[in-house]
């Protein structure tokens, strides 16, 4: 564990905390938090991991625009719930995103686990687009997507980010709660 990992988890739990409160401050601390993965996944070679974190940073400038774009007058992009043929579409974008970047991975890398970072990282980025529009089906992906993470980091002995993905579960848990509950939700 080092100062740097310890200072973005700590980033981390305060972003998470901030998205489930639906606050857009969430979207600049979070990218702070991206920018310093990036470089702890480099230094431990998960390197799809560490560009999911590149991927993240452009996705959290994407979210704050998608939650402050509406000004004052508004509250700001309410909670809505994707359909059926939407849903569908995004998790087999992931689908997809995955099984290219796991066989670059595996073939062109030594990376650590090639094709769990590389599912986990193209699941992702479905959840942060997902969260960036507000679509409560963000929370349970993110509770299964944590849950492997938190093995993945134990693994590569990162115990502090283990950690952080544990409290992030539980975070995701509280935020499918909350935008579940949103009176605004959009069906």
């Amino acid at each position: 564990m080092s100062g740097l990992e310890l200072f973005a988890a700590a980033l981390g739990v305060i972003a998470v905390w901030l998205t489930v409160k639906q606050n857009p401050w969430c979207w600049p601390i979070g990218l702070v938090m991206v920018l310093l993965y990036t470089w702890i996944f480099f230094d431990v070679k998960l390197y799809s991991d560490m560009l999911l974190q590149v991927i993240y940073a452009a996705l959290q400038l994407y979210g704050w625009w998608q939650w402050t774009r509406r000004g004052a007058a508004d509250s700001g992009r309410a909670v809505t719930s994707l359909g059926g043929g939407s849903l569908l579409l995004s998790l087999l974008a992931g689908a997809v995103v995955s099984a290219v970047l796991g066989a670059a991975m595996a073939h062109f890398t030594d990376a650590a686990q090639p094709w769990l970072d590389a599912a986990l990282t193209g699941y992702s980025l479905v959840a942060q687009v997902w969260m960036a529009q507000k679509r409560v089906q963000c929370w349970p992906l993110w509770i299964l997507l944590d849950v492997i993470f938190v093995g993945l980091f134990l693994y590569k002995a990162l115990y502090l980010t283990a950690a952080l993905y544990a409290l992030f579960t539980l975070l995701a848990v509280q935020g499918w709660r909350d935008w579940r509950a949103d009176p605004a939700l959009v069906r």
